[in-house]
């Protein structure tokens, strides 16, 4: 099988921008998961409350695992988005982080629902992302704070990741004293 990539985060700290960039830069495969679930009709329905779909992670990993076993063993396969680091196989799992002061105003620019905001930004301070893909992929989680980053930058460290020059491990990012400024 390829090389696979999962980037993951909380919604709009990156993963489509920074995906899309490695994917070219590197002459990678690029799959978007949310994109994956939605064609094959894995949505089972919308949150009201916050607006979000509800996915059928168990068929989504089927079918990535499905689509991934088409890939040769000498290609790159980055699959990007938010959901994709609660699927298996991954040789590496790459979670974006950004203060949440930052994805306040991100959040509120792709007018999401106050609730929705709310919510993202609990998840992000808490670390929500990287927790459940240390739960389930261990030491293969790598956790980048990309706050100050430009794009380049972001690329680099990704890349260097992905040929295993450097690793970020989960717990080095803390954004909890916004929970204790907030609370």
């Amino acid at each position: 099988m390829a090389q696979v990539i999962f980037i993951s985060g909380t919604p709009t700290v990156g993963k489509t921008t920074i995906s899309e960039k490695i994917a070219d830069d590197l002459n990678a495969n690029l799959i978007k998961i949310n994109d994956l679930a939605i064609e094959n009709g894995f949505v089972l329905g919308i949150e009201e409350e916050k607006g979000y779909k509800v996915i059928d992670i168990d068929k989504l990993d089927d079918k990535l695992q499905e689509v991934l076993n088409s890939f040769s063993d000498d290609e790159l396969v980055i699959v990007e988005g938010h959901l994709s680091h609660l699927c298996s196989n991954p040789d590496c799992v790459i979670i974006l982080r950004a203060h949440p002061k930052l994805l306040k105003e991100r959040l509120a620019s792709r007018n999401y629902s106050q609730a929705k905001i709310n919510e993202n930004l609990e998840a992000e301070a808490l670390g929500v992302c990287a927790v459940e893909a240390f739960e389930l992929h261990g030491d293969k989680v790598n956790e980048v704070d990309v706050t100050d980053l430009a794009i380049d930058e972001i690329a680099d460290v990704i890349k260097n990741i992905i040929s295993g020059k450097n690793s970020y491990p989960v717990g080095n990012v803390d954004f909890m004293d916004w929970i204790v400024e907030n609370s």
